[in-house]
C-alpha cells in the first residue's frame, strides 16, 4: 500500500518515526515533506492533492495538534479526513467514512500511540453499504 506524509517543522519528528515505522513494515511512503513545510496548510495541501490523484493511496498529516491539519484537509474537494487521537477513531473513521487521510498532533500522540493509530487506519477498510449515503455528502460539501 502506498501512504503519502507530510508535516510541518512541529511535526518533523513523529513524521520521521511514522515514515521509519511504515517502511519497516513494507509500506511504499512518499514523503511530501522531506524539509519541513513553511506551515501546515503547505504540507496538508501537497498530501490531500496526491491522495486526489492516487485513489489507493491513504494520507497522514502532522502538526502540533492535528486541528490546523484537519482544517486545511477538509477544505480539499473530495477529501474525507479526520483528526484523531486513538486506534478506534482511527480505525472507525476508516470503515464507515472511507477516510483517506488522517492528521495528528505530535504534541498530543507520542511515537507509540501515533504508530499504533497509523496500524489501525491502514488495516482497516471502508465497508461502503449504509455508509456509503453518508460519504456522498461529505463528498458534496467541500
Amino acid at each position: 500500500m502506498r501512504v503519502v506524509i507530510g508535516s510541518d517543522q512541529q511535526g518533523m519528528p513523529l513524521k520521521e518515526t511514522l515514515k521509519s515505522y511504515l517502511e519497516e513494515e513494507g509500506y511504499e511512503v512518499v514523503d511530501k515533506s522531506e524539509q519541513a513545510s513553511v506551515d501546515f496548510v503547505e504540507a496538508t495541501l501537497a498530501v490531500a492533492q496526491d491522495l486526489l490523484k492516487n485513489e489507493d493511496s491513504l494520507g497522514i498529516a502532522i502538526d502540533a495538534y492535528g486541528a490546523g491539519s484537519f482544517m486545511t484537509a477538509t477544505k480539499v474537494k473530495g477529501m474525507v479526513a479526520a483528526e484523531v487521537s486513538d486506534e478506534r477513531s482511527a480505525f472507525m473513521t476508516r470503515e464507515h467514512n472511507n477516510c483517506r487521510l488522517i492528521a495528528l498532533g505530535s504534541a498530543i500522540t507520542g511515537p507509540t500511540l501515533a504508530i499504533n493509530i497509523v496500524k489501525e487506519f491502514l488495516n482497516a477498510s471502508y465497508d461502503g453499504g449504509r455508509h456509503q449515503i453518508r460519504v456522498d455528502m461529505l463528498n458534496k460539501m467541500a
